[in-house]
């Protein structure tokens, strides 16, 4: 997957290894995580594969580097990437097979995890920075208009932020009531105390 991501961001313009990581860094980082010795690992890859080429370019004043630049086996690599619409069968998800299993914890360290985990998102100031850094980008490409569909990763980032913090704060209203039972239900386990019974005996 990552390949193909790489791929289509050397479609867009010619790029260093330098500016493909920071691509991933301001605009697709909120649903694919690189870091860059996979990045490196992938272009070495692409090259093999004739999906790229690589061309050094001396500068004055300043160090030389590497451009990419994609040849049209890769291009055509990428339209059918795009193209597959197969998706797996089911659907899976690791942190919901761990929350599965919370139970063997307790109560209490469950809580501390999803007020914490609720507070975690990569769109601190909703989103209005990877908004910045697409529309940077849609200025410098070719093709300004493929930005419209880099905005609807982020909308998509934005919304499924909003459903996960929807989702902990749930769990920890279904916690915390289960919390209270359990108190309850261990002072009533407890026999009551009759002071009175006792000076009568």
């Amino acid at each position: 997957m990552l390949k193909r991501g790489i791929l289509g961001l050397i479609g867009n313009g010619d790029k260093t290894g330098y500016e493909i990581m920071t691509v991933f860094r301001d605009s697709l980082n909120h649903f694919w995580m690189a870091q860059t010795s996979q990045i490196y690992r992938e272009l070495q890859t692409m090259e093999k594969a004739g999906w790229i080429t690589q061309t050094h370019v001396v500068q004055t004043g300043r160090p030389d580097k590497n451009v990419f630049s994609i040849t049209p086996a890769g291009h055509a690599e990428l339209l059918r990437w795009l193209r597959d619409h197969s998706a797996p069968v089911r659907y899976r998800n690791p942190f919901l097979m761990k929350t599965f299993f919370m139970g063997e914890l307790p109560v209490e360290e469950n809580l501390a995890f999803f007020r914490a985990f609720r507070d975690v998102s990569v769109f601190p100031d909703e989103g209005r920075q990877a908004a910045a850094s697409a529309d940077m980008y849609r200025q410098a490409i070719a093709h300004p208009e493929k930005a419209v569909y880099w905005k609807l990763t982020i909308e998509f980032g934005r919304m499924y932020e909003k459903m996960q913090r929807e989702w902990c704060d749930y769990c920890i209203r279904e916690l915390e009531d289960l919390q209270r039972a359990t108190r309850a239900g261990e002072r009533t386990d407890v026999p009551p105390h009759h002071p009175q019974e006792e000076e009568e005996a």
